[in-house]
């Protein structure tokens, strides 16, 4: 699978990992210390081939995430869920792309080539409040499984709506993954 955009990771073994998956180049943050000029450089790869933000499913991956989406508007994301991302080896249990299997990787991958081409999502804010996703005892754990559900990555209630929105995900693919949650709660 060749990858026309140029892939925004972490770091080398993030690198390594995607290209033993795809064939892809990547720029690399060198972790949460992303400086001005790799700033710079994402923003000419968006503005000559396009760019994916695909940074580990931790706190120190969502903070460069927002980095560089703030500063690159208009990036495409993949997201790994922190399972999928979690080292195999029961000794080392830490999150990175460089712990997912070949097969995680491309289907994050494809995944954002599979979002529909829409503007209006018609999800609201009442919808995130009805179905338990903010505002409810057990919120936190539905938006996790809800991000998982959807491939949109783990969400704090404030940015639900923007990445559901940004991910251009429709009612009924919302709906659907609501459908999917709640059977799920109920065999448990």
């Amino acid at each position: 699978m060749k990858i026309k955009e140029i892939i925004v990771v972490e770091g080398r073994d993030d690198t390594a990992k995607i290209r033993l998956a795809v064939d892809a180049d990547t720029i690399e943050t060198n972790g949460s210390a992303v400086n001005k000029d790799i700033l710079i450089r994402i923003k000419h790869a968006k503005d000559k081939r396009g760019v994916i933000i695909f940074t580990d499913p931790d706190y120190p991956g969502e903070r460069i995430r927002h980095i560089v989406d703030q500063a690159v508007p208009g990036c495409k994301h993949a997201f790994l869920t922190r399972d999928q991302a979690r080292a195999k080896n029961s000794a080392n249990k830490s999150l990175g792309i460089e712990h997912a299997t070949i097969e995680s990787i491309r289907h994050a991958l494809e995944d954002v080539y599979e979002l529909a081409d829409i503007r209006d999502s018609g999800i609201t804010r009442a919808d995130l409040v009805r179905y338990g996703l903010i505002g409810g005892p057990q919120s936190s754990m539905r938006r996790a499984k809800l991000g998982e559900l959807l491939q949109i990555g783990h969400t704090n209630g404030k940015q639900l709506l923007k990445r559901l929105t940004q991910f251009q995900v429709t009612k009924q693919q919302f709906e659907q993954a609501i459908n999917v949650l709640q059977q799920e709660e109920k065999n448990v």
